[in-house]
């Protein structure tokens, strides 16, 4: 007995011995081991030092329309852009027969089982307007787009400032270069005021809704990047950015789009193939990409064919453009 209890004790004695030592030479690996670093205070990379990857494109469905003639079948569109190659279809409100919301799903379905994405609204509105209950109306109008685009799995709305519409031809308007004189007896600074207490009351709804929308230059306020940027630096909310059109600018058209494209969720790059429908620009889409990469955007491209082209020409042409461009 007395053999047996001196062996198990020098067994034990020696267990221990070996796991001091053990831990004694892990102690001494991790003495010599660099701290970790604090990640905390390490930078955010910058956008010129992440790995980049093709933007994605995607089609408005105003391309196939440019609102004139009969409106076409809005899941017949999603069927074909997604025959064409594109990653994504905005939908031009102005175009859906129905708000209901069997139609939305309809719309979401069609594109899940095209494996495309439904990323952007395209709506309109305006606030610029002395009628307290006119702005209120598109106010409710707004409202109710953001509750639909929810309904549907878009992302983002593209939101119009409006214009005075003292002149009232379409036309006539685009061939005064979109400027146009204000109501007699208001000014410009009336009509910011009136537009960003407007939005403002957007915010809580798009918050909810995680719906961040983009303010576009479209005409109005927002025929110049100066007054889009009037707009979104008083707001200063992450639930209103930037949609940035670049076919609506119509003079120093890189600059402003350099100006914009920090701030940018969305971009509609308009095209003219067979000429414009009001107009043409030459738009170098290599020079776009370099601005935007430039500014760290990481978002969707969305095609606005605005030639006179038949769009099965056009759409797919503007593609394959984009794609060369973008990459």
């Amino acid at each position: 007995m007395t053999a047996s209890r001196d062996r198990r004790q020098f067994l034990g004695s020696a267990a221990l011995a070996a796991g001091a030592a053990a831990l004694t030479s892990a102690n001494r690996a991790l003495a010599q081991r660099p701290p970790a670093p604090d990640l905390a205070a390490q930078p955010a990379p910058s956008p010129q030092s992440t790995p980049q990857r093709p933007l994605r494109i995607g089609v408005s469905t105003y391309s196939y329309w440019h609102f004139r003639g009969d409106k076409p079948d809005l899941l017949e569109l999603i069927d074909r852009s997604a025959s064409y190659g594109f990653d994504g279809v905005e939908i031009l409100h102005q175009m859906m027969p129905t708000e209901d919301n069997a139609f939305c799903q309809q719309l979401k379905h069609r594109a899940f089982v095209n494996g495309i994405s439904l990323m952007g609204f395209s709506i309109h509105q305006g606030f610029v307007t002395p009628d307290e209950a006119e702005r209120q109306h598109n106010i409710d109008h707004t409202l109710k787009c953001i509750e639909l685009a929810h309904e549907m799995g878009i992302p983002t709305l593209r939101l119009n400032t409006g214009r005075w519409r003292t002149i009232k031809s379409f036309d006539e308007f685009m061939a005064n270069k979109g400027i146009e004189p204000a109501l007699p007896g208001y000014t410009e600074d009336q009509a910011f005021e009136w537009t960003i207490r407007a939005i403002e009351k957007l915010l809580p709804l798009a918050e909810k809704r995680g719906l961040c929308m983009g303010l576009e230059n479209h005409w109005g306020l927002g025929r110049t990047a100066a007054g889009v940027l009037r707009i979104h630096d008083a707001i200063k909310s992450p639930w209103l950015k930037i949609t940035l059109d670049t076919g609506n600018f119509l003079e120093d058209m890189y600059p402003q789009m350099q100006a914009m494209a920090p701030h940018a969720v969305l971009v509609q790059a308009k095209t003219y193939f067979g000429g414009g429908e009001w107009y043409t620009l030459d738009i170098d889409y290599s020079r776009v990409n370099t601005i935007l990469r430039d500014a760290g955007f990481k978002g969707w491209v969305s095609l606005e064919f605005e030639g006179k082209d038949p769009p099965e020409k056009g759409v797919p042409e503007s593609l394959k453009l984009f794609r060369k461009s973008f990459a």
